[in-house]
């Protein structure tokens, strides 16, 4: 019965892999000349259990790895509460840059931002349920302006326990814009991801991305490739991960 178990559990995993693999390559081959690309790279370093701090850097393309428009880079701190309510602080620059090329200028916006956040999280069912709470005070090329964001996401690990955590995670989210000055609503972005873990510091992600703007000028709805890279470091070895793998700080 182990033995059986054991098998099926090494199909499903292949079965899966598959099937992201099918679908990827479709969807690359299908839009090659319409697919962006939104490349991730996370460093998050954690002292305790309730304490961490974060840097990220962002780098994406209107064409599939060609038209590089926009890169971004900032950091932060977040403290766990408890369980289900996390308090973030985080800064960074944000640039993009003119369609039609890689980086060309002059620039549609230079920008630095400062945001608080909160974030509240539950399990039910296995299936992690996250709201993501933003604030951000922009400093752009157009002057000060403020944005409030609202994200859900659902998370999914699954595959053998080991050392804490599980190998695989399928996730879902998506994130609403708004302003304080008309129209109010800015941009909707969702997107579809799969995780894989393979050490307890490292996470590989790949995933869709897909962005509608409404009268806005930092970034242009497209569908995007998600490549992300995240690095988990540790004081000690009895502090575990204190979130997620493959959640954007963006």
């Amino acid at each position: 019965m182990i033995e059986s178990t054991r098998i099926i559990s090494i199909l499903s995993r292949r079965v899966i892999f598959f099937a992201v693999s099918l679908a990827y390559s479709s969807v690359v081959s299908a839009q090659y000349k319409y697919l962006g690309s939104w490349n991730i790279l996370n460093i998050r370093y954690a002292p305790n259990e309730r304490l961490s701090f974060f840097g990220e850097a962002q780098l994406r393309s209107l064409r599939f790895y060609d038209h590089f428009h926009y890169y971004e880079y900032k950091g932060g701190a977040n403290f766990k509460v408890n369980k289900g309510l996390q308090l973030s602080l985080g800064m960074g620059s944000y640039q993009t840059y003119r369609e039609g090329g890689d980086f060309v200028l002059p620039k549609n916006n230079n920008e630095f931002r400062l945001w608080p956040q909160v974030v509240l999280s539950q399990q039910v069912l296995g299936v992690k349920i996250e709201q993501r709470y933003r604030a951000e005070m922009r400093w752009t090329s157009n002057g000060y302006r403020n944005r409030f964001r609202y994200r859900l996401g659902t998370f999914y690990p699954f595959g053998k326990e080991r050392q804490g955590y599980r190998p695989y995670q399928v996730s879902f989210s998506n994130e609403l814009f708004f302003t304080d000055r008309e129209p109010y609503f800015e941009r909707n972005r969702l997107q579809f991801a799969f995780n894989y873990k393979p050490g307890r510091n490292t996470t590989l992600q790949i995933g869709y991305l897909h962005q509608f703007d409404y009268r806005i000028n930092d970034e242009i709805g497209r569908d995007f490739l998600v490549l992300g890279y995240y690095i988990e470091l540790f004081k000690r070895a009895g502090v575990r991960k204190v979130a997620d793998p493959g959640i954007r700080e963006d």
